[in-house]
């Protein structure tokens, strides 16, 4: 009988140990709960693109969390859509079937977690990774889909709550014509009040397709920035280079690098259309030399961009209102990050319908996304800083210090880690029957902590390896479509503009044996 009391007693301890309930002893013995952490992923927006890294467009909640939290000026994403989810997830820059999902990891501890936006995973991350398996509550769509839901033609992709494909006539909303952001959010709340009314830590997040194309947006918002466009996109990225500059976010002797020249050609095909303007698209040319009416429509290109980003920060708002109407602002990690830099890809379907409603299908020009990616070159897709450097924001009260920019640099991989400190949890050896791959990156929190943490000894982004970059210290080496590798050092030249390659080929030869044993491992 005693044995068996003692069997159970070890049984039930390891089920508290393993799930960790929301309190723990501090150093002092008081109890202490569990940080709660949410996580909010936007697509497709350039560094300078919200007003807390230089921006006009109105972003009040982002630049609330920055100025009450921190910035980094260097932090890395993987360049695309699919590939950045990827390493999120995972923490791998490339992985197999090993991989496992952070997520898991948190549940298995006790938190609750609900997931309401965007999935789109490369290939080699196994199924178990995927949001309806790993989440309690999902409602995703995978990929591209419009705003305005159901959109006037035949684009859409579906949606799918846990796991199943929901109908657009099912699919809640607070704010009609239903549009994407607001119910991602809408949803994103409802589980979030719930996950709120129990005894346990939870994980909120949120990737929104807020501003991938297509350019669609609801009226009131575009209004808002409709002619505050027309000085021309030149102008306006001098103001937002020189606005970062004085905000810190950039150093006083960060160099702009030239519009001319700073375009991406490797998209494919161009759809069909006016020859005119498809050849046109992937061009810079100056401003002044639009008619007036071509700059109105590229007035209007920019204001329904912008429209689409105020949009997803006045929800990001409704979530900051939530958690504190609950008492849980103080004991919640919330991030921002976005998942590549602006996107210059030509994929309009018809030039005829501007952009802005249900009916049109339209891109942000490449000249656009190149104010975007202020002050570095190209852009989506690109391992050159315009495509793998995004904005990071990271507010915890208490523990993140207020109004703090940080030069100490992070990466997507770096999420994985941070997560499971914390929590409080130790990477397995193994999971559920798999032997578990070592995790790419390292925790974040000694920087929210205010200490200085040891740089990456690895960075890599870039699209694929016809776009790959690998970066060492204060040395990078990027190919641009498969060519050459060019070779930067990022302490004196983080716009790229001085390749140093042809004169020190034994240091290219250097990075790029340590990017292979990297990717070997």
């Amino acid at each position: 009988m005693k044995k068996t009391n003692y069997s159970f007693l070890l049984l039930a301890l390891g089920i508290l140990c393993a799930n960790c309930k929301s309190a723990e002893k501090s150093e002092e013995g008081t109890e202490q709960k569990r940080p709660n952490i949410v996580l909010i992923m936007a697509d497709d927006i350039g560094y300078s693109d919200l007003g807390a890294y230089g921006a006009e467009i109105e972003t009040p909640n982002l630049d609330r969390l920055a100025n009450h939290g921190l910035r980094f000026k260097q932090f890395y994403n993987m360049s695309k859509c699919e590939t950045t989810r990827s390493s999120l997830i995972t923490g791998l820059y490339k992985g197999n079937d090993q991989a496992i999902s952070f997520v898991s990891l948190l549940r298995d501890a006790g938190y609750s977690a609900v997931i309401s936006g965007k999935e789109h995973f490369s290939k080699w991350v196994p199924k178990d990774c995927y949001f309806a398996e790993t989440f309690e509550k999902s409602l995703t769509f995978w990929a591209t889909t419009e705003y305005f839901v159901p959109p006037v033609d035949t684009f859409q992709r579906p949606f799918y709550l846990d796991g199943k494909e929901i109908a657009a006539a099912d699919i809640k909303a607070e704010i009609l014509p239903k549009y994407k952001t607001d119910f991602i959010t809408d949803y994103g709340l409802d589980w979030l009040d719930s996950m709120m009314e129990k005894d346990a830590p939870f994980f909120l997040f949120l990737p929104y397709h807020a501003a991938h194309y297509p350019l669609q947006a609801r009226p009131e918002d575009i209004a808002k920035y409709r002619g505050k466009y027309k000085k021309g996109w030149d102008v306006i990225r001098r103001e937002r280079f020189e606005r970062m500059k004085a905000m810190g976010i950039l150093n006083a002797d960060t160099r702009l690098s030239p519009a001319e020249g700073n375009t991406n050609k490797f998209r494919g095909a161009p759809k069909s259309g006016p020859a005119e303007i498809r050849k046109k698209f992937p061009t810079y040319y100056p401003w002044d030399s639009m008619t007036e009416e071509e700059q109105d429509k590229k007035d209007l290109e920019m204001a329904v961009f912008a429209a689409i980003i105020d949009r997803m920060d006045q929800n990001i708002g409704r979530v900051l209102e939530r958690l504190e109407a609950a008492g849980e602002m103080d004991n919640t990690l919330i991030l921002f990050f976005t998942d590549n830099g602006s996107c210059p890809f030509d994929s309009n379907v018809d030039f005829a319908i501007p952009p802005g409603p249900t009916e049109s299908y339209r891109c942000l020009s490449p000249v656009w996304a190149n104010v975007g990616n202020t002050p570095f070159r190209l852009y989506k897709q690109n391992g050159h800083e315009g495509g793998a450097r995004t904005h990071f924001i990271a507010h915890w009260p208490g523990v993140i210090a207020p109004n703090q920019i940080t030069d100490q640099i992070g990466q997507v991989v770096d999420l994985f880690p941070t997560f499971l400190e914390v929590a409080g949890i130790s990477y397995p050896k193994s999971y559920q029957g798999k032997t578990t791959l070592d995790l790419h990156g390292r925790s974040m929190l000694p920087i929210f902590r205010g200490e200085q943490r040891a740089a990456p000894e690895h960075i890599v982004s870039g699209f694929t390896e016809r776009f790959r970059m690998y970066r060492s210290g204060d040395w990078k080496i990027v190919k641009q479509n498969a060519a050459a590798w060019e070779l930067y050092n990022m302490k004196n030249d983080e716009t790229e503009l001085n390749d140093l390659a042809a004169d020190q080929p034994e240091k290219v030869t250097e990075l790029e044996a340590k990017y292979k044993g990297l990717m070997l491992q």
